[in-house]
C-alpha cells in the first residue's frame, strides 16, 4: 500500500476502540508496528500513566526496546519521561550529544549500548490531558522530517483518543455493572423483607428495620444477610424483632 493508505489504516484502527471488546494492548502493539512502517524508525515504545500519575511501559516493538524503556522508568529519566511531564514533544535527539542528553545521560548511554543513535518522544495528549508518551528510536543518526514529525504526532493523537475512549467504555461498563448489582440487591432485599414479614406477621417496614439492625450488629452486608434468609441458611430466630 502507499504511505497514505497505510496512514489511513492506522486511523481506522482507532475506530475499533468504539466496541466493548476492544483490546488496548493489541492496539498499542499495532501502533508500534505502524510507527516502524510509516516513519522508518528502528524501534518504538509506548508508556501510559497509571491512576497515580506514574508512567508504566505498555508496549514495545522488541525486547531490547522494552528493556530500555524499563530502564528509563527505573532511573526516572529519558526523553519519554520528560515529554510526559512537560506535554511537549522532544524530537531529533542525538544520543551521542552531551548537550541534547544533559538531563538523561545514563539513559542515553544505555540507549547507545542498545545500538540506537537518535530518539524522539511525543506526548499522548488531548488538550490538557496527558495520558503518556510515544518514544521512537533509530539506529541511524538522522532527523525526522517535518512531514514525518507531523505523521508521528497524528499517530500519537490517534492513540490518545483510542486510550481515552477505551477508558470511557470501561468506566461505563463498571457503572452498568454497579447498577445491575444494585438492582439485584434491591430485589433480594424486597424478597427477604416479604419472607420475614409473613413469618412474623408484621409489616414490611418492621421486617426491614430488623434486618438492617441485625446486619449492623453482626457487621454483615445487608444484601448477603437477605440472601442467607432467602436460601434458608439464616436462622431467623436469631434476628431480634422490633
Amino acid at each position: 500500500m502507499r504511505r497514505e493508505e497505510r496512514l489511513l489504516a492506522a486511523m481506522v484502527d482507532a475506530v475499533d476502540t468504539l466496541v466493548d471488546d476492544f483490546d488496548l494492548i493489541d492496539f498499542l502493539h499495532r501502533l508500534c508496528d505502524r510507527c516502524n512502517d510509516l516513519l522508518d524508525v528502528s524501534a518504538v515504545g509506548v508508556m501510559l500513566a497509571d491512576p497515580g500519575g506514574s508512567l508504566q511501559l505498555i508496549a514495545a516493538s522488541d525486547e531490547h526496546t522494552r528493556l530500555l524503556e524499563l530502564f528509563a522508568l527505573q532511573a526516572d529519566q529519558g526523553p519519554c519521561v520528560e515529554c510526559h511531564r512537560s506535554g511537549t514533544a522532544r524530537l531529533n535527539i542525538a544520543l551521542n550529544s552531551p548537550a541534547q542528553t544533559a538531563g538523561f545521560a545514563r539513559f542515553a548511554e544505555y540507549a547507545r549500548q542498545a545500538g540506537f543513535a537518535t530518539t524522539h518522544a511525543l506526548p499522548l495528549r488531548l488538550r490538557q490531558q496527558i495520558v503518556g508518551a510515544l518514544n521512537l528510536f533509530d539506529t541511524r543518526q538522522q532527523d525526522l522530517s517535518a512531514t514525518d514529525a507531523g505523521v508521528a504526532q497524528a499517530l500519537a493523537d490517534v492513540a490518545t483518543i483510542a486510550i481515552l475512549q477505551h477508558r470511557t467504555i470501561a468506566h461505563g461498563n463498571i457503572e452498568r455493572a454497579q447498577l445491575r448489582a444494585a438492582l439485584s440487591s434491591r430485589i433480594c432485599i424486597e424478597q427477604a423483607k416479604g419472607i420475614l414479614a409473613e413469618r412474623w406477621n408484621t409489616t414490611l417496614d418492621d421486617a426491614f428495620d430488623a434486618l438492617r439492625r441485625h446486619a449492623r450488629a453482626y457487621r454483615q452486608s445487608l444484601t448477603a444477610l437477605c440472601r442467607h434468609l432467602i436460601d434458608g441458611s439464616l436462622d431467623t430466630s436469631t434476628v431480634q424483632r422490633p
